[in-house]
């Protein structure tokens, strides 16, 4: 959805009305998670996706009757055992569909919400699925405000309520209450989808293995600055357009800066007297993951000079070092995948392991 905003906020200025599809439950192996999202406007041009091909066709009908005749409808697609090529997804999984009109009239809160996200400001919107309220009614939830409604103003507290817990996480998902807001209660469905500002990926040391892992990150939708003490490497000449290039020393932009369970943190630079400052500072604050570049003698020689400045094991346990998946890798561009799949495998409990080694789901259900 994050990335269609942008267009769909287009036509919502327009005041053209626009059939939208979100992604709103999946089980077993479907492609894509909830809040992936596939638009049909003017001219039936199409932004988006939602099943990577599998049911596209389908679901651009159905978008394009839901915003003629204003009817949100709910859909479940899967896979079909009597005839693999009907409409179905061929994963074998299923992912349920809510698809909606959206107009200014329909939705006040959307171009708000639009703007919210471009800016970076963190927003929930919370939409009825199904259950006696209006289907495709919308909520928008900032930290400080709400605009819209889902029906009722208790279902519209209780949903306020829980959207700014969910945006505290950064997360998305289906809530279930009753008709007043009840919440023991599950007769009405609600998809809370939150967007709060990219992670960031702080990256320690302007060398070309920096400038791949900054492009990279770019490209899995992380906010990424690379950091270094020494000005006539820290220029952005050197790296890809859109990422921050700081110069200072590395441990003093870090204690100015603020993480969170979601920011990764790279440290290429495998000098001592920047290594140990900065990471002592980075093991004592949050983080999703904090690697460091070297071979296993300098990883042994970093960690007895951290252990010297009085981390702790389980401080130490947070790093990982040598940083990356052992994937061969030899150039700074194969350097940087092996560092993005130990982030997204860590991520989500991946094993790094060949797919064609491992058994079950390729999409595991996410908790």
């Amino acid at each position: 959805m994050r990335d269609v905003l942008p267009v769909l906020g287009r036509w919502y200025a327009a005041g053209v009305p626009f059939g939208l599809a979100t992604v709103v439950e999946v089980s077993r192996s479907a492609p894509r998670d909830p809040g992936a999202a596939m638009a049909v406007g003017p001219d039936d041009e199409v932004v988006g996706s939602v099943s990577g091909g599998c049911i596209e066709g389908a679901v651009f009908e159905l978008a394009q009757a839901v915003a003629a005749d204003g009817e949100a409808r709910l859909e479940t697609f899967g896979y079909t055992d009597d005839d693999a090529f009907a409409v179905g997804l061929t994963c074998g999984g299923e992912i349920t569909l809510l698809v909606r009109a959206v107009t200014p009239e329909r939705d006040p809160g959307f171009g708000a919400v639009a703007d919210s996200v471009a800016a970076g400001e963190p927003v929930t919107v919370a939409t009825v699925t199904d259950g006696p309220a209006p289907r495709g009614a919308a909520l928008a939830v900032w930290p400080d405000r709400a605009l819209g409604s889902l029906g009722t103003s208790g279902l519209d507290a209780a949903v306020t309520a829980d959207a700014r817990g969910e945006l505290a996480l950064g997360a998305t998902g289906l809530r279930h209450y009753g008709p007043g807001g009840q919440r023991r209660e599950d007769a009405v469905s609600v998809f809370l989808q939150s967007f709060a500002p990219p992670p960031r990926m702080l990256v320690f040391g302007a060398i070309d293995y920096a400038a791949a892992v900054a492009r990279i990150g770019d490209f899995l939708g992380y906010r990424v600055t690379v950091c270094d003490a020494r000005p006539v490497f820290a220029t952005p000449r050197r790296f890809p357009e859109g990422v921050e290039v700081v110069a200072e020393w590395p441990h003093r932009y870090l204690r100015e800066t603020a993480t969170d369970e979601r920011t990764v943190i790279c440290v290429l630079t495998h000098d001592p007297k920047f290594d140990v400052p900065l990471l002592t500072e980075a093991l004592r604050r949050p983080a999703a993951y904090i690697g460091a570049m070297g071979s296993r003698r300098t990883h042994a020689d970093r960690a007895a000079r951290l252990a010297e400045a009085g981390l702790t094991a389980g401080e130490l346990s947070r790093l990982r070092s040598p940083v990356g998946l052992d994937l061969g890798a030899r150039t700074p561009e194969e350097v940087a995948v092996s560092v993005a799949a130990e982030i997204v495998a860590l991520r989500w409990g991946g094993t790094g392991a060949p797919l064609t080694t491992t058994e079950g789901a390729v999409h595991p259900r996410r908790s």
